[in-house]
């Protein structure tokens, strides 16, 4: 097994999630099979209890697993299934230690970080590193691990550390340490400065861990000067410090790497030198990020959420739209609408954003309405699914848009002026929306209906089925404690609004869709389902129902 580590300097968010991505690209397209880790620092056990607005999105995998958004990157990038182990945080080393000392593990000694941490840390990245990930039997040959956070940090003291130890462990050509650093230009004259990356890696190699390649972040290419002046401080070859500079799309990182022969670097450090000459990016070139600088054709979509300020937030949603623009030919314009500045009193309170934001969901192609918690906005996402059905615009509601939907077309079309959902309002006299009866009242953590979800097609004449070309069922993965009512359901049914899509009991609503769709409204389709968690970059597979909103556009 071999290993590739990236670490981060100076800041957070200067793309090692992407980077780690990218070299899991590399790799695979030289003919190896790759799976990904990621180390989360912060306490919790996991990303699901967490705001959008504190770490973006949370990614839910096949196996219930709310993780980071970065391993949503890794599954996109590099076409695989993780699992929640391949998340690890501090949260889960702490409560596996001490779950070992409770039942007696350690009897006699004194548990301490090092070496209890630092071990299970170690114990942990071995077990996951060598579980397949991409559907075929056999170990994988390289796990690329990501350290989240910045080194210096206090949090992350144990797990580098760990990866120290770890290093020694594995022994010479067994690793590769990429290191993402800040090159900023600072001042009138556009001087790039190195300092910053300097004292980066200098904790770095401090905390025993040197750098075989430099990913500078920089706006522009690094001058040649600099990449030398890097070199000499941080002890690294001048041909490993590799310019990261500012890219027209994504999926061009993998290709800036590859031009200056990042792979070659890897593999030799690896001791793998041999795979360099395999390496085949024509279709990755062509297909997505070539294609994707080439679309011509506008499709102008409105986004209706209550985190847009975060548009990490909604991570895998763009990613899926962006797929699916590529997949029908179409350039995405994609704007924000803040579902609060719909609603009647914000026109009051802050008229400006009331009528930039009704002139946004009124030009729009198309109104997507995404998932979230809580009640503020809830109005504006039922205000647009309105205006959506009413003006036969296309809609696609996804997870509370699916649920704001059905609240909207029991109020203006049932009549039930007060139907609503328990989550907003526990009292209402029509629930329309309701509190899973299987779900905890009491634990918020990992307590939701979450994971793959097997989703029985009602009728193989649904737009959906065609859409999926699927006859039987589809499988998406879900996040939600709340559900259609099953007791309003044939109100809503008899009066049109039909349910596609059913569990396997066939109590629970999957997928809905209007009854005279599409010959009258165009597209007005709506799931269940968490974000979008499987849309693929290889082949550019996006999920069949966004796919076919454009085909309605």
């Amino acid at each position: 097994m071999k290993y590739v580590l990236v670490t981060g300097g100076v800041v957070s968010g200067l793309g090692k999630g992407v980077t780690a991505s990218s070299i899991g690209v590399l790799l695979k397209n030289c003919g190896l099979r790759v799976t990904s880790i990621k180390i989360d620092p912060y306490l919790n056990i996991d990303a699901g209890t967490m705001s959008p607005f504190e770490h973006g999105e949370v990614f839910v995998l096949d196996d219930g697993g709310e993780v980071d958004l970065d391993l949503g990157n890794y599954e996109r990038f590099l076409d695989i299934t993780l699992t929640r182990d391949n998340n690890l945080t501090t949260g889960k080393v702490y409560q596996n230690v001490l779950e070992k000392e409770r039942r007696g593990d350690y009897l006699g000694k004194t548990v301490q970080v090092v070496p209890h941490i630092t071990d299970a840390i170690q114990d942990w990245i071995q077990r996951v590193a060598h579980i397949p990930v991409d559907g075929r039997d056999g170990i994988p040959d390289v796990c690329v691990i990501e350290l989240g956070g910045t080194v210096g940090d206090i949090e992350s003291s144990p797990f580098v550390e760990a990866l120290r130890q770890f290093h020694f462990k594995v022994g010479p050509g067994n690793m590769c340490i990429v290191h993402v650093s800040l090159v900023p230009i600072i001042g009138v004259v556009g001087e790039q400065k190195t300092k910053p990356t300097q004292h980066s890696v200098a904790v770095l190699r401090s905390l025993g861990l040197q750098p075989d390649l430099l990913a500078c972040r920089c706006s522009v290419p690094l001058d040649e000067g600099v990449r030398q002046k890097l070199a000499l401080f941080c002890q690294v070859p001048a041909e490993n410090v590799l310019t990261m500079h500012d890219v027209s799309n994504i999926w061009r990182i993998p290709l800036l790497m590859q031009s200056q022969h990042a792979h070659k670097t890897i593999l030799d450090t690896l001791r793998l030198p041999h795979y360099a000459e395999k390496l085949d990016m024509h279709t990755w070139k062509t297909h997505i990020a070539d294609r994707w600088d080439n679309l011509k054709d506008v499709v102008h979509i409105s986004m209706c959420g209550k985190y847009t300020d975060l548009s990490d937030a909604y991570l895998s949603v763009i990613k899926a739209l962006q797929h699916a623009c590529m997949a029908a030919g179409m350039k995405l314009q994609l704007t924000w609408v803040e579902a609060q500045y719909l609603e009647p009193e914000a026109k009051e309170e802050e008229p400006e954003k009331y009528e930039d934001s009704w002139k946004n969901l009124r030009a729009a192609d198309g109104v997507l309405v995404p998932g979230g918690f809580g009640n503020r906005g809830v109005e504006g996402k039922i205000l647009a699914a309105q205006y959506a059905r009413e003006n036969k615009i296309p809609y696609l509601g996804i997870c509370l848009g699916m649920q704001v939907a059905v609240i909207e077309f029991a109020r203006n079309v049932l009549g039930i002026k007060d139907a609503d959902s328990t989550e907003f309002n526990p009292g209402t006299p029509n629930p329309a929306v309701v509190f899973m009866p299987e779900i905890s009242t009491k634990h918020m953590g990992g307590t939701m209906r979450l994971g793959a979800r097997k989703t029985l097609l009602q009728s193989i004449s649904c737009l959906t089925a065609k859409l999926y070309q699927k006859e039987q069922y589809v499988d998406e993965r879900h996040r939600h404690r709340y559900e259609v009512n099953p007791q309003m359901v044939p109100q809503l049914e008899a009066a049109g609004l039909l349910f596609v899509g059913k569990d396997e009991t066939g109590e629970r609503m999957e997928i809905v869709e209007l009854q005279d769709n599409p010959s009258d409204h165009p597209f007005y389709v709506a799931a269940q389902v968490w974000q979008d968690c499987v849309g693929r970059c290889g082949g550019c597979r996006a999920a069949m129902v966004m796919d076919g909103l454009w085909t309605w556009v």
